[in-house]
This record gives C-alpha cells, structure tokens and sequence, in this order.
C-alpha cells in the first residue's frame, strides 16, 4: 500500500492478517487499549533519523553537532532518545529548557533561541550554566549584558541573523522567518546585522562566539540553503576581529506529508551545506568553525501517527460528504493554521484498498475551519471506522489545546511489539485544576 511504504513510520507494515502494525504493534489493539484520540510515535524510527542526521553531516564535515529542535515536540521520553543519540537540543522557553536539562542534556549543547525571551528565563540559563544563548534583538543585547554583569560573568553569546532569503510557495508565510520582514534576528540588509557586531564589541560582559540564522520551515530546496550560507559568510568576512567558533544554518527540513511530495533527502541536505559553507570559508580565508544543525520536524513528524474513531457522518448530495472524528484542531491545529495536508487511512479497512469516495475529514470542535483533511477518496467509511494520519509527530501535540473544554489525547511510543504511556491523557479535572 503506496501511504504506508511512503509516509507511515519506518517499521509500518500491513500483516498478512490485513492489519496495520506500528513498532510491531497492532495500531486496532492499541486504539481499543488506549482510547481514542491517541497519538503513536515510532522510537526506531526516531532512532534511525538521528543517526542518519549524524552520519551524514559528520562524515562531510567532522567538526558538527546535531541539535534536537524542541519546539516540534518536547517531551521526556523523547529527549531521553536525543540524550542516548547524543544530539543537543535547540530549545525556545524556560519550560522547554528546564525539560531539557531535567532530562540530562549536556548544557553546552543546549541552545537557547527565541525573539523575546524573559528576564527570568535568561536568569535561569546562566544558573543552568547556558554557554549558547542565541540572542534575537538589541534589547536582548543590552538586558543580557546587564544580567552578566549583575552576575560577574562573561556570557558567550550567538547571533540570529536574517539574511533575507525568500523561500518558494510551498513554505507558509507563517513559518518563512529569515526575510527582512520578520520579527527574528538582525537583518543583514539594514545594516542591523552589522550594528550589532560592533555593539557587542563595546560590551564587557558578551562573548560573541558564533552566528545563527533560520530560513523557515519546512524548505523543500537545498538552494536557499547555499545561498543564505553564501551571503552570511560573505558578509561576516568584513569583520576581521570576529572568531567565528559555531555556525548555524538553522533547521527546517522538509519531509513528505503527502504521497506526492517530494524533499530533499538528508544526504542531499548535508552535500549542500557542507560543501558550501567549506566552499565560502575557503574562499575568504576563514578558519572553520563548529557547524550546528537543527533538525526538529525532520526527526519527529514523521515518527508520530494520529489514531482517531469516526463518529457522525453528513453526506450533503453533490456538495460534499463530511466525516467527523473525535479530535481536530485541538490537538493538531496545523490544517487550519497553515492549511497542511495530509494522508489518511482507515485502518480497519486496509482490505479494500480501492477508494470509493471523496470525503472531508473534519474535527469536533465548534469552528468551520476544525477540517483536518479535504476532499480525500478513501473506501466507503462508517461510523465506528479507525482513521490514521501519518506524519503527525510535528507542532501537532506541542500546539494542542483546550478549546471547548475538551481534554488533550494520551501519546504512546512503540518499539518491537511493547507500547508505553510517554504523555497521560488529560481528564476532565485537570482542566480545572488552575481555576481559582
């Protein structure tokens, strides 16, 4: 079946039986142990994507570390796997960074990015003894020279640059960050990027080690990729006091969610930044620096699948024929957002692989735009039917909610035939509990 071969996780098959198994798991047992709405993640698969993230980016250029974007999904279970893979983590708040280091990841491969980040939280990565703190605006700059020197310490620092590389279509708006319109970094075409050099230069309490920028998410080319490396090390080139020890090109990986989308694959990723960036440093006689990757969707979306139980059905003749699950925008809020699309299966009716009919796959929440697919031919669907939704592991169940009231879905993780709890199901209680 081409959906399970193309974007199911790495160990999805259909039995001879007809069923579908995730981790050696029957997902149709799992939906009658757990419940639905409930979210698989894949632990091999997990595994397996980290170590291709590795091989192939230190096989080309020795001196990287990998870096585990966070706010894809943050979780113990999940963190445990980066920790034993040996990757950082690329983290954007106070709780992500307090996860992080309860979960044992070294603090010097801990990066510390956001546009706004707070008082508080930067008081607590210099007690965490944060070396990577990824700084986004001039008043981050000064605030965090003051903070070092109410501490008596001598805080090394990266940068966010944009370099104003526009991406294609196929990138939302919502997620394309390193353009000159944007709220992230110090812009290179405004003189921003270089009035910050020289600022930091006059304070006695940063240590400017390094340079970051972040294109946006997800990138389906490697060429923005060459030219955003290209330009910032052309422009870093000028200052010749900088030591440039870390450089970032940011993440944003993009992968299939669908059967006819085509990306990029890791080793084709890690061919154009690694010969660029030694390509440009060669070029302008610069030592070569320490090269930070930060893959996040790339690691986790496709290793999560949402399982979900079909209840009402509203066929309007010669319009359309709605299917209603038992989640939606809730707890994945990226259809409506950034209107993503997905496949869809039913998983028990692998049998009949042919479709039948188109339909719409909509959620339960009092909101129009609650659709999770449109217009999908599956076979004939009734109520009671298992739907899966592959490549679900990504800014789904980070961004969920309690909208309407309703309580978030139980995560499980599976690996050869055993499955386990990573995140309990919320109930009705634990909505209540901060009320006062």
């Amino acid at each position: 079946m081409e959906v399970i071969e193309k974007v199911f996780p790495n160990t999805s098959e259909i039995t001879s039986l007809g069923k579908l198994e995730i981790g050696g798991c029957d997902v149709q047992n799992l939906a009658q142990k757990y419940g639905t709405p409930f979210y698989i993640f894949d632990s091999e698969h997990i595994e397996n994507v980290c170590d291709t993230y590795n091989t192939e980016f230190i096989s080309r250029y020795q001196n990287t570390q990998v870096v585990y974007g966070s706010k894809a999904f943050a979780n113990k279970s999940i963190f445990k796997i980066i920790l034993d893979k040996g990757l950082g983590a690329d983290v954007v708040s106070g709780g992500e960074l307090t996860l992080a280091i309860l979960c044992g990841i070294n603090p010097e491969k801990i990066y510390f990015h956001g546009n706004n980040k707070t008082e508080i939280e930067l008081k607590l990565a210099q007690e965490a003894g944060l070396s990577k703190i990824v700084v986004d605006s001039f008043h981050e700059l000064e605030l965090l020279n003051s903070l070092s020197q109410n501490n008596y310490v001598i805080q090394d620092i990266l940068i966010r640059l944009s370099p104003a590389i526009e991406l294609d279509e196929r990138t939302h708006k919502y997620t394309t960050t390193g353009i000159l319109d944007s709220k992230f970094g110090f812009a290179i075409d405004n003189g921003d990027a270089e009035k910050a050099i020289n600022l930091i230069e006059s304070m006695n309490n940063l240590n400017l080690i390094g340079i970051h920028f972040h294109l946006g998410s997800p990138i389906f080319s490697i060429v923005p990729y060459v030219l955003g490396i290209k330009k910032v090390i052309e422009f870093l080139s000028q200052f010749k006091n900088l030591k440039l020890k870390e450089f970032s090109p940011g993440g944003g990986f993009a992968v299939p969610y669908t059967i006819e989308d085509k990306t990029p694959s890791v080793k084709e990723y890690a061919e154009a930044i690694c010969n660029t960036l030694n390509e440009s440093l060669d070029f302008f006689n610069m030592p070569k620096p320490k090269l930070i990757i930060e893959p996040g969707r790339a690691i986790i979306g496709p290793a999560g699948v949402a399982i979900y139980s079909v209840g009402a059905i509203k066929n309007i003749e010669n319009v359309r024929k709605y299917i209603s699950v038992d989640g939606g925008m809730g707890d994945n809020i990226r259809p409506a957002l950034y209107g993503a699309k997905y496949e869809a299966v039913v998983i028990n009716r692998l049998w009949d692989e042919r479709p039948k009919e188109k339909v719409t796959i909509v959620g339960r929440y009092c909101e129009s735009g609650d659709i999770l697919i449109k217009d999908i031919l599956l076979p004939e669907i009734k109520s009671g039917d298992i739907i899966a939704i592959p490549v679900s592991g990504a800014y789904s169940t980070s961004m969920a909610s309690n909208y309407n009231m309703i309580p978030r879905p139980v995560i499980i993780s599976v690996k050869d035939g055993m499955d386990s709890i990573i995140r309990k199901r919320e109930s009705l209680s634990d909505l209540f509990k901060m009320d006062v």
